[in-house]
C-alpha cells in the first residue's frame, strides 16, 4: 500500500505515542492523517497554523515537522493533562505556543481582535471549529488557506448519536461558496477545503 514504507514520521512520534498509550488516550490522529498535514504545512512556508485539540501533540509534532523556520502553530486544547504531553515533547519549539482554552472561546477571540487574525492552515481536530463554532472557525481561514478535519468515517470511539452529525457537517461543507471541499477516502476520512480567492 501507498502508506507506511513511503511515510517520514517526525522524531518525537514514537515517545509521543508510547505516553499516549500509557495514558490511555485514544483520540490521536493517524499515521496518513499526518502524513497530510506535514505536506500541507510544508505548502506555507512563514505560515501561521492553528490546531483546535492538541490531544497529546501526534497531529502537533506532524504540522511541526512539515513546517518551515519561520511558520508559527498554535495549538489549542482544554485538559492540560493529555496536552502535557506535547509541552514535554514539543514544547521547545519556539514555532509551537500551546494554549488551555475552550476553542470555541478561543476563535471568538481571534475574530474579535482588529483586524481579526487569518490562518493559513486550520486542523479542527475537536468539536470547537467542527461541530460547534464552525462558522468563526471557516471565517479565520486565510484565502488560500486550508481547514483540514479527520474522523469523517465511523470510529469506534464515536459517542452514541455522533454518525447523524458526520453527513450534515460534510453538506454543510461542501455547500459553502467561499470553499472549495475534497472529501477523501483516507486514513480516518478527510476534508480538505481551501478558502477561494476573493472575487476580482
Amino acid at each position: 500500500m501507498l502508506d507506511k514504507p513511503f511515510i517520514n514520521p517526525p522524531y518525537e512520534l514514537a515517545s509521543i505515542e508510547a505516553r499516549t498509550a500509557e495514558l490511555n488516550f485514544t483520540m490521536g490522529s493517524e499515521l496518513r492523517t499526518g502524513a497530510l498535514l506535514q505536506s500541507l504545512a510544508a505548502s506555507k512556508p512563514g505560515g501561521r497554523l492553528l490546531e483546535l485539540g492538541t490531544g497529546t501533540g501526534i497531529a502537533t509534532s506532524w504540522l511541526l515537522s512539515g513546517m518551515d523556520a519561520t511558520s508559527i502553530l498554535t495549538s489549542v486544547d482544554t485538559d492540560p493533562r493529555v496536552q502535557a504531553v506535547a509541552r514535554e515533547f514539543l514544547g521547545h519549539d519556539p514555532r509551537l505556543t500551546l494554549v488551555i482554552e475552550d476553542g470555541a472561546t478561543f476563535l471568538r477571540r481571534q475574530l474579535a481582535l482588529s483586524p481579526a487574525v487569518k490562518f493559513d492552515l486550520i486542523f479542527a481536530d475537536a468539536m470547537p471549529g467542527k461541530y460547534e463554532s464552525l462558522d468563526e472557525a471557516l471565517a479565520l481561514v486565510a484565502p488560500g488557506g486550508f481547514y483540514v478535519i479527520d474522523d469523517m468515517l465511523p470510529q469506534p470511539n464515536w459517542p452514541e448519536g455522533h454518525a447523524e452529525k458526520v453527513p450534515t457537517l460534510l453538506y454543510r461543507l461542501s455547500a459553502n461558496p467561499q470553499f472549495n471541499m475534497a472529501p477523501l477516502v483516507w486514513s480516518s476520512g478527510v476534508a480538505l477545503l481551501v478558502r477561494r480567492p476573493p472575487a476580482t
